[in-house]
């Protein structure tokens, strides 16, 4: 871990402040099977009925199911409806 990240962490730690605001990492929200919540994303790179990737600081989700449907997008936060049966965090 680099000597910036480490800072980020203790500072975290030491304020209780949330890791995803200080990290930039994606802070994800799984409601049962049928939606899901991403905040902190950086993009949509695939998007099918079928299988939904999001690039995120560091790697991508990979979001699996069927009749997948993105609801809403801004710029921080993408909200996905459907029948999920996977979600996968790739570096």
């Amino acid at each position: 871990m680099n000597l910036k990240k480490r800072f980020r962490t203790a500072l975290a730690e030491t304020f209780e402040l949330p890791k995803e605001i200080l990290l930039d990492l994606p802070r994800v929200t799984l409601i049962g099977n049928l939606q899901l919540y991403v905040q902190n994303h950086r993009g949509i790179v695939e998007y099918a009925d079928q299988v939904i990737r999001i690039s995120v600081n560091g790697g991508e989700l990979i979001i699996k199911g069927e009749r997948l449907v993105i609801k809403n997008v801004f710029s921080e936060e993408i909200y996905i409806e459907g029948s999920i049966l996977s979600l996968d965090y790739e570096v």
